[in-house]
């Protein structure tokens, strides 16, 4: 995670993004989604962001897009800080988003052609009619729609031609950058090969970087670079995608990895599965020190008095564990 701004196209430094949470009469709790994390992603490269749900995996590609305003913290693009409206309004159309619910995402008053426009009219990237109607019919058939569909409204289409439709938004802009926030998650299994297939081919295509949000391991690895783990808020653990698969170091990774499925089924018989004690605790009451202590089998009274800073473990492997 180095500090040179000349190599990555992204850059996030100690982002924390907390909510205001009535807890009793004229009381507020601070909810703290994401507290002190920090990371790079390189020009061309996706980084996968894996966790449990409530860990705050969307909150932090919500608030690196300022859909959230960060409650401190530092995002670097291109070698510029964003902040003031200008830097803000130039990252936004070099940096787009796909949500992951691809029934609420889309307007059901707009026609697919309108869905699609939006950022080009918003960014005045069309100085005519007709360049924006023949912008639409590239952009449709870049991610696999029929052009004669854009007249129709999202209600007609499947699940898995509405999310295309969310990624032809997402690409209209010409963005550099893209968060994928669970991108394939509300679809059936086959269709999320094919999203996956298609997202890999625009990548090499239009050199776009992504950062993918997702739950699961097996997409997230077959789709990735690197990957990072997250838990209640704190960045984990951050390695390459096949060293973190194959040697994870912090306690919860290990956890998690011993939960992805094998195809051999000697291999998923002989496979043990490490189950963690207790619930996850609420993030209005975090435990004093490392988030995972509560949970964790190697927990001294170090963990409890102190929160582990990411150090690297090994070349390009960063954890954050006081007991590896």
């Amino acid at each position: 995670m180095s500090e040179n701004r000349s190599t990555a196209l992204v850059q996030v430094r100690h982002l924390k993004q907390y909510f205001p949470v009535t807890t009793g009469f004229l009381r507020k709790t601070m909810l703290k989604a994401v507290d002190d994390v920090s990371f790079d992603i390189e020009k061309g490269e996706t980084l996968g962001l894996v966790g449990e749900s409530g860990c705050g995996k969307t909150t932090v590609g919500r608030t690196m897009l300022h859909l959230y305003k960060p409650t401190s913290g530092e995002i670097w693009f291109d070698g510029t800080k964003i902040e003031g409206k200008e830097a803000l309004h130039n990252f936004r159309r070099r940096a787009q988003m796909v949500f992951q619910d691809p029934y609420s995402s889309l307007n059901p008053r707009m026609t697919v052609a309108d869905i699609v426009a939006e950022p080009i009219d918003v960014h005045k990237l069309c100085p005519s009619k007709k360049d924006r109607e023949d912008r639409i019919r590239e952009l449709m058939s870049l991610v696999g729609l029929n052009t004669e569909h854009a007249t129709r409204y999202a209600h007609e289409f499947s699940g898995g031609q509405r999310q295309r439709i969310g990624i032809a938004r997402a690409l209209a802009s010409e963005p550099e950058f893209i968060v994928c926030d669970e991108p394939v998650s509300a679809l059936d299994v086959s269709i999320q090969a094919q999203v996956i297939n298609m997202l890999e081919d625009l990548q090499h295509r239009l050199g776009l970087t992504y950062l993918f949000i997702a739950h699961d391991i097996s997409v997230v690895k077959h789709i990735s670079n690197r990957i990072a783990v997250m838990y209640l808020g704190h960045m984990m653990e951050l390695a390459s995608a096949n060293e973190l698969t194959r040697h994870p170091l912090h306690p919860y990774t290990i956890s998690l990895m011993s939960a992805v499925p094998l195809p051999d089924p000697k291999a998923s018989r002989s496979q043990k599965r490490i189950v963690l004690q207790g619930d996850v605790p609420s993030p209005l009451k975090m435990p004093s020190g490392c988030p995972f202590r509560t949970r964790c089998s190697r927990a001294t009274a170090e963990c409890a008095a102190q929160c582990p800073a990411m150090k690297e473990a090994a070349p390009g492997h960063f954890v954050a564990c006081h007991h590896l």
